[in-house]
C-alpha cells in the first residue's frame, strides 16, 4: 500500500479499544467514541489511526516485545515534534503523550492526521497521473531537507533538543556501542569499519537540526503539488548536529540504476529521478555547505544502517518477535557492510 490509507489491525497487534476509549475520552476532541486502524509499512514502531466523530488522530507506539535501549523512545520523539512543529511546517502537531504502558503496552503519543501520498515500494496511481513526478518529488525532497536545516536552533530555542559539541564522534561511539550489544557472530568487515570511521572522522559543519532517519518513504507527498512536502515523519531519532548525517542518509538510500545490489532497489532507479550527483548540487547550491567529505557520511550512514537491520535481526534471533520479514535481516546486514568497505 503507497498511500496514506490505514487498515485492519494487524493479527498480534491490536490495542485495547475500551481502555484506550477511557484514557483518551478527556484528551483528545472525541475520544470517548474511538475506532482503531492500523498504517502498513515500517518494520519496527507500530502506527495507528483513530477516528472520532470529530476529527482522525495517529497513535505512534513502539514495537512488541523487548527493545534495544534508547531506541523507539516515544516520548522523546513526541517532545522533539513539540518543539519543532511550529517552526517546521512538515512535522505534525502533537497533541498528548501516555507515559503509562497499561493502556496500550508501551508508552505512546497523539498527534495530528495528515494526508497525501505516501512512497513505499511502488508509484500509486495518484503519483503516476502527474508526467513529471520524478523530476517533482526529487527536487521537493532535497529542498525540504534544505529547509530543515536551515531552522535557527539558536533563535527558536532548539539546541537543547541535542549536543552539539563532539555530536559526530559520539554517534560513531554510540552506534559502535549499539554493534556489540546487537551482534550475533563475529564479522571482522566490521572491526574495521569501525576503525576506518574512528580514524577518519571529519571536522563537522555549523549545527542544525537533524532529521536522522530523512528518507523518501519518511515523507508525505502533497497530493495535488507533488513538489512539496506535505509532512515529514518519524521523528524518534531527530536532535541537534551535523547535517550532514542527513544527506549521507539519503545516499545510501537513493538508489541508482548503476548501483549492485545491497540495500533493497529503489524507486529512484527508474528515469526522471535526481541522481545522487544531482541531489549533492541542488543541496550545496542551496546551503553553501562543504560536501568534500560526503564519502564517509555515506559509509557513516550504511554502518547505522548495517546496525538498525541487526537490532531488528537480534529481536528474530533471539526469538522475541516471530515477524518473518526479519529472518533473513543478517544476510542484509553483511551486505551492507561490504558495501561500506568497497566505498573506504
Amino acid at each position: 500500500m503507497s498511500t496514506d490509507t490505514a487498515a485492519a489491525v494487524r493479527a498480534g497487534e491490536e490495542l485495547d479499544q475500551e481502555k484506550l476509549t477511557g484514557y483518551l475520552r478527556d484528551k483528545i476532541e472525541g475520544g470517548g467514541q474511538l475506532t482503531i486502524e492500523q498504517f502498513p509499512g515500517g518494520h519496527s514502531n507500530l502506527t495507528y489511526l483513530l477516528r472520532t466523530p470529530v476529527r482522525e488522530y495517529v497513535l505512534r507506539r513502539g514495537p512488541l516485545g523487548p527493545v534495544a535501549p534508547k531506541a523507539h523512545d516515544m516520548a522523546r520523539e513526541y517532545m522533539v515534534l513539540k518543539a519543532v512543529h511550529p517552526v517546521f511546517a512538515p512535522a505534525p502537531q502533537v497533541f498528548h503523550l501516555c507515559e503509562d504502558p497499561s493502556i496500550a503496552g508501551a508508552i505512546f503519543f497523539v498527534m495530528e492526521r495528515r494526508r497525501g501520498i505516501v512512497v513505499r515500494d511502488h508509484i500509486p496511481p495518484e503519483l503516476a497521473a502527474f508526467p513529471d513526478y520524478p523530476e517533482q518529488v526529487s527536487r521537493g525532497f532535497v529542498d525540504c531537507l534544505v529547509d530543515l536545516h536551515a531552522v535557527d536552533i539558536e533563535k527558536h530555542g532548539l539546541v537543547s533538543l541535542g549536543k552539539p559539541a563532539g555530536f559526530l564522534e559520539r554517534q560513531v561511539r554510540g552506534w559502535f556501542e549499539r554493534w556489540i550489544r546487537a551482534k550475533t557472530e563475529e564479522i571482522p568487515l566490521m572491526e574495521r569499519l569501525i576503525q576506518w570511521l574512528t580514524d577518519h572522522l571529519p571536522e563537522s559543519p555549523a549545527p542544525t537540526l537533524v532529521h536522522n532517519d530523512f528518507k523518501l518513504d519518511n515523507l508525505m507527498l502533497d497530493a495535488s503539488n507533488p513538489g512539496r512536502i506535505e509532512a515529514v515523519l518519524d521523528w524518534e531519532m531527530a536532535t541537534v548536529g551535523d547535517p550532514l548525517v542527513d544527506l549521507g542518509l539519503i545516499l545510501c538510500y537513493w538508489r541508482q540504476p548503476s548501483d549492485p545490489g545491497g540495500t533493497k532497489a529503489s524507486l529512484t532507479t527508474q528515469p526522471g529521478w535526481y541522481s545522487r550527483e544531482q541531489l549533492i548540487g541542488r543541496y550545496a547550491e542551496k546551503t553553501g555547505r562543504d560536501l568534500s567529505k560526503m564519502k564517509y557520511y555515506e559509509v557513516f550512514a550504511l554502518f547505522k544502517l548495517a546496525v538498525v537491520l541487526q537490532q531488528i535481526y537480534v529481536r528474530f534471533h533471539r526469538g522475541q518477535t516471530q515477524d518473518e520479514r526479519f529472518r533473513h535481516f543478517d544476510k542484509r546486514v553483511h551486505n551492507l557492510i561490504q558495501q561500506a568497505v568497497a566505498l573506504i
